[in-house]
């Protein structure tokens, strides 16, 4: 059954009550998420300014109504949940709703925005002023709907076609993020020419205002906080669930929202890459490797990779010689990075792998980040041909820029990543985590 809720709210509207320092209401029963007075105690040592989030969405909501007007777009259907937050600043659900479409956003070219949200959950955007309307139907998908699944589909397109007809007139020029089979077929059969949503929000979301950087500043500094954590957790004997564990509760307890991988791995298991954190205990004189990929306050993405030794042994040569091969890659990439650049430079310019390293290579030399890993992918030369694509470096683009160096067949491997920003006339390096002098001597 759809429903509608139109709200007509006074966008300078405050609440009788204290605001928290990003603007928001100081309400303990408050239905929004977001830091608790823990991370905002933090900032504040560390004299980080917290966004300011009414600003903060104006300024997302304006990077996709200026993308739609480059490719006289009437609007955009949106039902990434990420795309969603980034477009409304809702949340509900985020990872159950990735692969249960049960939520959808419209943005107009005009800047009205409706939300259609899970059932009877309407009270979760009553605080977000940019939300004009929240409405009910949008889910179509079988587990959902079954063998009605195209009666629903029909529904929700005929709501979406008088919607767009209201506030775009006759433009049937229509951008989609994701969508179920039976809702595409539903549209074209009303008319729309759908266009791709992926590449609108994809280059809206790339280049971050003054707000959304001190939301990443922030979300770094809790991330560097629970990575401390782990590292004094990681002692011979406990298992690598024990420590990854701390980041996963250490962000919680800051307000941050979810992880999007379990990469941690220690000795032999650190090579090859990407083997997630199981039972194997940690031992001493081993390396301990992980990348947080973690979503956390403001549902900003952390993304940061560190090699630390377990114990109190005194590291090898090899383990020095590979932290130090990964440590030179990505300070000699950094720097590098400045506005006006193009990706195929970035790539060219690159320090190269030694050649026992090549094989193994991470899949990428850096890659946007923002509320997840996001545009751009910078390649190695080895993959420009296949899989690298046109694209220029921006002020306020973020990046990630990082290297796994471990050998075919090798012990062990080290992984590193830092995150940064372009600036006008470089970069900035946000991440503030250290690494390991005696890996490095």
């Amino acid at each position: 059954m759809t429903y509608s809720s139109n709200r007509k709210i006074d966008p300078l509207r405050r609440p009788s009550a204290a605001l928290k320092p990003d603007g928001s209401e100081n309400n303990n029963d408050r239905v929004e998420i977001g830091p608790t007075d823990l991370a905002f105690n933090e900032w504040a040592k560390l004299g980080l300014v917290p966004p300011q989030l009414d600003r903060m969405r104006e300024f997302r909501l304006g990077r996709i109504v200026e993308q739609l007007h480059q490719r006289g777009l009437a609007g955009i259907l949106l039902f990434d949940p990420l795309n969603i937050r980034y477009a409304s600043d809702s949340t509900n659900m985020q990872l159950w709703i990735t692969h249960n479409h049960a939520r959808a956003c419209f943005v107009s070219a005009s800047g009205y925005m409706v939300l259609w949200d899970f059932h009877n959950c309407e009270h979760l955007s009553e605080h977000l002023p940019l939300v004009k309307e929240v409405r009910g139907g949008a889910s179509f998908f079988y587990f959902e709907t079954g063998d009605r699944t195209q009666e629903h589909a029909r529904h929700f397109a005929h709501d979406l076609a008088a919607l767009i007809k209201q506030h775009s007139g006759e433009n049937k020029r229509l951008a989609i993020d994701k969508i179920e089979i039976a809702g595409l077929r539903e549209l074209d059969e009303l008319g729309f020419q759908i266009f791709d949503g992926q590449e609108v929000m994809e280059l809206a979301r790339a280049i971050k205002g003054e707000d959304e950087l001190n939301a990443m500043r922030c979300s770094i500094a809790s991330t560097e906080i629970c990575m401390k954590m782990m590292q004094e957790a990681s002692i011979p004997g406990v298992s690598e669930n024990d420590i990854w564990s701390v980041l996963h509760a250490e962000n919680i307890r800051r307000g941050g929202e979810w992880i999007e991988c379990r990469i941690l791995s220690s000795g032999p298991r650190t090579n090859p890459w990407f083997q997630e954190c199981g039972p194997r205990i940690v031992q001493n004189g081993e390396l301990l490797a992980l990348d947080t990929d973690l979503i956390g306050p403001y549902g900003i993405c952390a993304d940061i990779s560190r090699t630390w030794m377990i114990g109190d042994k005194k590291p090898t040569q090899e383990q020095k010689r590979l932290y130090q091969v990964a440590y030179d890659h990505i300070q000699y990439n950094m720097q590098l990075l400045k506005p006006g650049m193009t990706f195929e430079e970035v790539t060219k310019a690159g320090l190269p792998l030694p050649d026992e390293f090549v094989a193994q290579r991470y899949g990428v030399m850096m890659h946007g980040v923002g509320l997840c890993d996001e545009y751009p992918s910078i390649r190695y030369p080895q993959d420009l041909e296949g899989h690298g694509y046109n694209g220029v470096l921006e002020p306020g683009m973020c990046l990630c820029v990082e290297a796994y160096i471990g050998e075919v067949g090798g012990k062990e491997g080290v992984k590193l990543e830092d995150q940064v920003v372009i600036t006008e006339d470089g970069y900035e390096n946000l991440t503030n985590y250290p690494f390991e002098e005696e890996l490095l001597n």
